[in-house]
């Protein structure tokens, strides 16, 4: 029998309290940042739907190959009976794993982990009727506040899909990965998504498509700003630059204002005053090589133990364990 559930770990108020606090340390910092997670309001969510439907944007149309292609071997490699993912969305790539692992025999469990309860809820209704069987319970929490995995059947499979462990630097990411080896138990595996170091071109291109949809993305933040807090930045004020940084090997979208200008954000009491080409990054996106890879798991205990690609290179996925 099949059920759906959701556990709130997070307080009610707490994405405004955060969404404030961000803003208040970012818009004050010298240079000034905002972190990417304020892009992923309605609209913002529904602008990278279609970004990853963009010709230059790889990564989702790689990912998703290789899971065409392997997710098979990921069932059998590690015969999960819970299936947790964190920063799950819409779950769709998903049901690519969730078929593998029904069909292998195994699945029980899918616990998608996400900061929008109405995103689980979307999703988590939306698998009850596609199978049937499945228990989906949803957890709403921030994961890189603290990663805390309710009890569930043993082997775990934890997936954190799309490249998004990019979007952490890289003391961030040692914390992060340290957190989920804590979670994992000995027969558990981490299944991780990352963007490659590729032409930096074709870098480019992804994150400042033909079509403008990125710097639309990437303006959303002042929106999100401006309706949450009351902010009155003006859209048009700010250019959307997007970098490739050789030396770190990431990406950065940046926000780059047009003329000197103050924004006022009453519901923070705080002006900030820009010049001429100063700018705010939004996101930095790093890219990844096999061997940085195996590095960053090893440091916090766990063993690479398959690593899988899409044919031109461009995206892996990869499979550890903890290390033994």
């Amino acid at each position: 029998m099949s059920a759906f559930t959701l556990t709130r770990q997070l307080p009610l108020d707490a994405t405004t309290a955060a969404l404030r606090a961000d803003a208040a340390v970012g818009l004050t910092a010298n240079p000034k940042w905002l972190p990417p997670k304020w892009f992923y309001d309605a609209r913002g969510s529904e602008l990278f739907e279609e970004i990853t439907r963009l010709p230059e944007y790889y990564p989702t149309r790689a990912e998703r190959a290789i899971l065409d292609r392997v997710a098979p071997d990921i069932a059998a490699a590690t015969g999960a009976r819970t299936l947790v993912e964190l920063g799950s969305g819409s779950s769709e790539k998903t049901r690519l794993l969730i078929d593998a692992l029904r069909e292998y025999g195994t699945l029980a469990t899918y616990l998608p982990i996400d900061v929008s309860e109405s995103a689980l809820e979307q999703a988590g209704r939306a698998l009850l009727v596609d199978y049937p069987g499945l228990n989906v319970h949803g957890l709403v929490a921030d994961f890189q506040a603290g990663l805390s995995l309710p009890d569930s059947e043993a082997p775990r499979l934890l997936a954190f899909l799309g490249g998004t462990i990019g979007n952490l630097r890289p003391a961030e990411r040692a914390a992060f990965l340290n957190a989920v080896r804590t979670a994992l138990g000995p027969d558990d595996a981490l299944l991780l998504g990352t963007d490659l170091v590729k032409d930096e071109r074709v870098l480019v291109a992804a994150y400042d498509d033909a079509a403008g949809v990125t710097a639309e993305f990437n303006k959303n933040v002042l929106s999100v700003l401006n309706r949450e807090l009351e902010a009155d930045f003006a859209l048009d004020d700010f250019d959307h630059v997007a970098l490739w940084d050789r030396e770190q090997e990431w990406m950065e979208m940046r926000l780059r204002a047009r003329r000197p200008l103050t924004v006022k954000v009453p519901a923070l009491d705080l002006k900030v005053d820009f010049a001429r080409g100063e700018e705010i990054r939004t996101e930095v996106s790093a890219k990844f090589r096999e061997a940085g890879v195996r590095r960053e798991l090893a440091a916090a205990g766990m063993e690479l133990a398959h690593w899988w690609t899409d044919p031109e290179g461009r995206f892996a996925l990869s499979l550890a364990r903890p290390a033994r």
